[in-house]
């Protein structure tokens, strides 16, 4: 594929199908017969697409483990004239894996980079979830450390908008359970095995989707799609979170977020469901 009037090549981003070898254009497949190079997130299974179409493209490994030494090495290729085409191991490049960081070295050294768009877990579970699409927020996979983790878990409670994340089936379960303790009884769908033989896609709440997984085997990556905070939710996280204080301690938690006496009185009397009046009169007896 000759760039006629260009010193460099062209970095080609070529999303793959995610289960289905059937889910691939035909210009994706096009490309990849045509440029010189493939860099694969795993040869593995590049083999298998190629094997089955027929592609004899040279393939090169780029992941997570390698992406700087075999980052500069493509970027040679590339400014040397040749095409380069990036896969992933399923769905879109640059998506949760390290695709992102060989799209910037190439623009950083003036290469053209061109899409090719195709599959995606990320919007196929969304538009099969039931839930809100005008608006979404996509976390990828949550952080592993827990201080990190409960931090964004927090934030995300308070997002108004349906977010998305991915999960390995060995955490699925816990990380269900740490979604139910920062959101409440939540909107949901976990899809996995999407477009292949074993799809399935649960819709329901995020307690409801817990009790089904416990019951099953679970294998294959799982996209979760949950739905936004409303107004109605902060205030059920707010009675969750604070269920095991008294009347006097979640005023006194109140004031310390910075909220007002007589305001924090006033949001604890009406979640709690006590005369004003009464609170008051409960405080001021216990100080």
């Amino acid at each position: 594929m000759s760039m006629t009037g260009k010193t460099s090549g062209v970095l080609y981003l070529c999303a793959t199908p995610i289960g289905n070898l059937e889910d691939i254009t035909l210009r994706a497949l096009k490309v990849l017969r045509e440029v010189d190079l493939v860099a694969a997130e795993d040869t593995r299974r590049t083999r298998k697409l190629f094997s089955h179409y027929g592609i004899h493209t040279a393939l090169t490994s780029y992941h997570e483990h390698n992406r700087q030494a075999k980052g500069g090495y493509i970027i040679e290729q590339l400014n040397g004239g040749r095409n380069v085409a990036l896969v992933s191991d399923a769905g879109t490049p640059g998506i949760s894996d390290p695709g992102e960081e060989l799209v910037k070295a190439a623009l950083e050294n003036g290469i053209e980079v061109t899409p090719l768009p195709g599959p995606s877990a990320l919007l196929a579970a969304l538009t099969v979830s039931g839930l809100p699409l005008d608006r979404f927020v996509f976390e990828g996979f949550l952080p592993t450390k827990h201080k990190e983790r409960s931090k964004r878990l927090s934030e995300l409670a308070k997002e108004p908008r349906t977010i998305v994340v991915y999960e390995s089936p060995h955490r699925l379960l816990k990380t269900l359970g740490e979604l139910i303790d920062a959101f409440g009884r939540r909107q949901a769908c976990a899809a996995r095995e999407l477009t292949k033989m074993h799809e399935e896609v649960q819709r329901g709440t995020l307690d409801r989707l817990q009790e089904h997984f416990k019951r099953q085997s679970l294998r294959g990556e799982f996209v979760l799609v949950i739905e936004g905070c409303s107004v109605k939710d902060e205030q059920e996280q707010l009675i969750y979170r604070n269920s095991a204080l008294s009347p006097e301690e979640f005023v006194h938690m109140l004031k310390e977020e910075g909220v007002s006496p007589s305001k924090a009185i006033k949001i604890v009397s009406r979640l709690r469901n006590i005369p004003r009046r009464e609170l008051y009169k409960e405080i001021n007896s216990s100080q």
